[in-house]
């Protein structure tokens, strides 16, 4: 079965959180399952009060400084 989204999609074309009509609700399960998992991989604190933009933005950050992300590139 293959799909149709690209596996580096180009991040131009990705709306910015901060313009999200919903970015102000809270995160979803899915983000803070993977922030708690970003957050514990880095060493970090992780905030169970954020945003959808916010849980976003801070995935993108962890992302960045993750050792399990660094082995599987």
């Amino acid at each position: 079965m293959s799909t149709n989204t690209p596996s580096n999609p180009n991040p131009a074309l990705q709306k910015d959180p901060d313009d999200w009509k919903t970015g102000d609700e809270p995160m979803t399960p899915a983000q803070r399952s993977y922030l708690e998992t970003l957050a514990q991989d880095t060493g970090e604190a992780f905030d169970d009060m954020m945003t959808k933009a916010e849980a976003s933005k801070r995935i993108d950050e962890l992302r960045q400084r993750s050792p399990r992300i660094a082995e599987q590139s």
